[in-house]
């Protein structure tokens, strides 16, 4: 059995989960969220806790079990909290910007990469070097950073391109030249 999807997710005051079947639909003060969970979970509220459990011990059910719990979790810190991502820009001449929603990187190509945020999704640029990606759906946040570091991925001989902030590049000797 799982032992994260034993643990229950404390629900916050600010934040509202109501249960039909097992669409799970969370409410607090960043937004609102819906889930629809696989077969072989049940999901309960007790008092101010959400409770999953497998509903039958097939190994289909013990297998989506922890999975689940850390769903709904993640929901409820979403709507409570939100969730960020913060990428850097490293390179001569590389850079952002932020233009109405849409996010403008310079990075050495012929021309500059737009990117359309998705519905819940912000993108914010400091000091032209710092991307910020924010919302509260915990996937989305991440699937749209991963994005932005595909406009051009780290390379390992100087370290330039779009890196997560505090992500360490393996780092690779150049030619070491005649002998």
């Amino acid at each position: 059995m799982s032992r994260i999807g034993k643990n229950p997710v404390p629900v916050p005051d600010k934040v509202t989960v109501s249960l039909n079947g097992l669409t799970v639909k969370v409410k607090g003060p960043k937004g609102e969220l819906e889930l629809t969970l696989p077969d072989g979970v049940s999901v309960s509220q007790d008092n101010n806790t959400i409770v999953v459990a497998p509903s039958t011990s097939k190994r289909f059910s013990r297998e989506r079990h922890g999975l689940c719990r850390t769903l709904v979790a993640n929901m409820i810190e979403g709507v409570n909290n939100g969730y960020s991502k913060t990428l850097e820009i490293v390179g001569v001449g590389s850079r952002a910007q932020v233009k109405g929603k849409t996010l403008v990187v310079s990075a050495g190509y012929s021309h500059p990469v737009e990117m359309e945020p998705p519905e819940g999704i912000t993108f914010k640029v400091e000091n032209n070097t710092k991307v910020i990606v924010s919302g509260i759906d915990k996937e989305l946040v991440g699937n749209e950073a991963a994005k932005v570091r595909a406009i051009r991925p780290p390379e390992p001989y100087k370290g330039k391109g779009i890196k997560y902030e505090g992500e360490r590049i393996r780092r690779k000797a150049g030619k070491s030249g005649k002998k």
